[in-house]
């Protein structure tokens, strides 16, 4: 049966401009951009276009994914965040506002998760504002491991794993480095990600009722972080099981076609191989049950895949609001990556106890 979900609220339509209000009474590094809250954009308080020196790292997409994005803008990584509303893509006009607020000599880098939304409004706000005289570059992330060839219309969605590419690319810029080579940072960071994620309920966006989809017992693999449906609904298993599905779905090869039987792998990573693990909570899963698959799954990757764990990040970084749940993202990593995932970093979210050796 249907009802209306709880939630700690006022009206559903601000939640939204609520929640940057709050952000940045909590964190003075942050800012919202003039035209707050019709223009809903957070950018780091010292930062002017006019006068920036750097490349200009800037990402977005619809919220209820918190701290996703904003909760990652501070010195070496995101310069500025645009939120949409719930679920939905920022507009081009804001998009547009956040490169204008930003973006110096050095140019801007758009990082977009891919969803057909995002890629279009972010897409069309770049090059208006090529033809304003920026330079603009933009690296879609599509992590998702979920769904086997040709992975639907769209392609593999990005998920948690964009927040690692935020951090190459973000320290990448504060090294000084051009918009070409932060570019290529962040798109060579891009294709080393696989994520899964395993989902226990569904997600309730604010004012909507409780869907009960997903009934006593169950449990979906590969849910989207909007909600959508993903691979198949099994279940409800034990969390060594789930992390150790999660991680062979990740790693091992897959079909391109049924009729060429072609092979090839989701992330480019083989036995020998070093990598960094996040796992990232979807909303309402609690840091214990984090803590838990984070100590099944490293020994998993070390033993059974033959992997170097060098640097593991638990807690939740994209969440789908109320989603129970978590996501598993496995990174190649090398000696350039792990230098720009321990750079300093002054983004409030960042996990910064996790240190190199």
């Amino acid at each position: 049966m249907a009802f209306q979900a709880k939630k700690l609220i006022n009206d559903p339509n601000d939640v939204v401009t609520e929640f940057i209000e709050g952000l940045v009474e909590t964190y003075p590094g942050l800012q919202y951009l003039d035209g707050f809250p019709q223009v809903k954009v957070v950018l780091r308080a010292d930062v002017s276009g006019a006068t920036y020196n750097k490349v200009a790292v800037i990402s977005g997409g619809g919220s209820g994914h918190e701290p996703a994005h904003a909760g990652f803008v501070g010195e070496g990584m995101l310069t500025a965040a645009i939120c949409g509303d719930v679920f939905a893509s920022p507009s081009v006009d804001s998009i547009l506002a956040g490169i204008r607020a930003v973006t110096g000599p050095m140019g801007a880098l758009l990082i977009v998760k891919n969803y057909t939304g995002d890629r279009l409004n972010f897409g069309l706000a770049a090059e208006e504002a090529k033809s304003e005289g920026y330079k603009v570059e933009i690296v879609i992330v599509g992590d998702d491991c979920a769904l086997p060839p040709p992975r639907g219309i769209a392609g593999r969605r990005g998920l948690a794993g964009t927040i690692l590419v935020h951090k190459v690319a973000g320290a990448a810029a504060a090294a000084g480095l051009s918009l070409v080579d932060v570019a290529a940072e962040a798109r060579r960071a891009s294709e080393m990600i696989g994520t899964m994620g395993v989902a226990l309920t569904v997600c309730t966006q604010p004012g909507q009722v409780t869907s009960d989809r997903l009934g006593p017992g169950k449990m979906e693999l590969g849910l989207g972080i909007h909600g959508e449906p993903g691979a198949a609904v099994v279940d409800l298993q034990s969390v060594d099981v789930v992390v150790s599905h999660v991680l062979k779905q990740i790693l091992s090869p897959v079909w391109t076609s049924s009729w060429t039987l072609e092979e090839t792998n989701y992330v480019p990573i083989t036995r020998g191989n070093r990598v960094v693990l996040m796992i990232n909570g979807l909303g309402a899963t609690p840091a214990m049950e984090l803590m838990i698959a984070a100590g099944k799954a490293v020994p998993r990757l070390q033993l059974e895949h033959g992997l170097a764990v060098d640097r593991v990040y638990t807690g939740s970084f994209v969440t789908s609001l109320n989603m129970a749940g978590f996501s598993i993202s496995v990174m190649k990593a090398d000696q350039a990556i792990l230098q720009r995932l321990d750079a300093a970093t002054k983004a409030p979210y960042w996990p910064v106890g996790v240190d190199g050796l």
